[in-house]
């Protein structure tokens, strides 16, 4: 079965501020705001949501696409998925922008600040559907491009491709009406608990009317796992056992490459689910969305103790 990760290819700049954002901010002043901080140093992260998941399913063995815009300075990032044999085909080079990247600035008391250039992935990633082989192949729509997010679900019910969607982050800026055509007819609606309320306010649909639309429902809950519901009612699916838990960062993304794996294996929807979970444990004992690593014994030896 082939897999096609449509979503993003980003950068993340991770700073620290070695003091406290409200020693430095006056309230009375805030309407004339201009402050400076200066950071111990940056680390640069390789990120963006087509990466990271097509990352997880690379270290499961799979062979996925990335459908995603990327800029001019993305030869650092096309490196490293060589490094890690993720292939790059699928994806489009923007000479005229950068890539997409997120700068994130944390003070001493885990307070954030955060500018975000979408760049490149402003520019759809022009994945050709016509050259898709629709009984073989599945594609998950995750937040990125918003035309794509719009026009790809289309495309896979034209064709008959199933498709996992994924809006996330992307959501506040999904109209409503675009938001229930690409729910509708979805392999798998996929979302954060708080994601899922958005969702059914911004449609005025309860989560009943959505599995009438979806064919499953799977909301993420942190520490708390996850939720299957389909038609035939609900399952609990725990957190997966990590040794540690540094940075949950990209969990989610990781979750979705563990479950993407188990549904191209075969695997009922809640033992994909279990896969998911068992690889997020792994992205959340090491710092960044893909840094850490596991070989298929270790996560089968992980697995059997779930």
């Amino acid at each position: 079965m082939n897999i096609i990760v449509s979503g993003s290819l980003a950068y993340d700049r991770i700073m620290d501020f070695p003091g406290y954002f409200s020693d430095h901010i006056l309230p009375d002043k805030i309407h004339v705001l201009n402050v400076c901080f200066q950071v111990d140093g940056m680390k640069e992260k390789f990120g963006g949501t087509a990466g990271n998941i097509a990352y997880a399913l690379t270290l499961m063995g799979e062979k996925p696409v990335v459908s995603a815009s990327i800029g001019q300075d993305c030869h650092r990032y096309l490196d490293w998925m060589t490094r890690n044999r993720i292939s790059t085909e699928g994806i489009r080079v923007i000479e005229d922008d950068f890539t997409a990247s997120a700068y994130i600035t944390t003070d001493r008391a885990d307070n954030q600040i955060t500018g975000f250039n979408p760049g490149a992935m402003k520019y759809s990633s022009k994945l050709d559907f016509d050259k898709i082989d629709a009984g073989k192949t599945i594609v998950i729509v995750s937040p990125g491009n918003l035309d794509d997010m719009i026009t790809y679900p289309a495309a896979c019910k034209a064709r008959g491709i199933g498709y996992i969607f994924d809006p996330g982050q992307s959501l506040p800026m999904l109209d409503p009406k675009d938001l229930v055509q690409a729910v509708e007819g979805c392999k798998i609606l996929i979302s954060n608990d708080y994601e899922l309320d958005l969702i059914m306010s911004k449609t005025s649909l309860s989560k009943r009317e959505l599995l009438d639309k979806a064919g499953a429902v799977i909301t993420t809950l942190g520490e708390l796992g996850s939720l299957v519901a389909t038609s035939e009612g609900e399952v609990r699916i725990p957190i997966g056992k990590a040794k540690q838990v540094l940075d949950p960062t990209g969990a989610g993304d990781s979750y979705r490459g563990g479950l993407l794996c188990g549904l191209v294996q075969g695997k009922a929807i809640d033992q994909a689910a279990v896969m998911g979970s068992v690889c997020a444990s792994f992205s959340v004992e090491c710092y960044g969305t893909q840094s850490y690593s596991f070989c298929i014994e270790e996560f089968n030896e992980r697995l059997a103790c779930f």
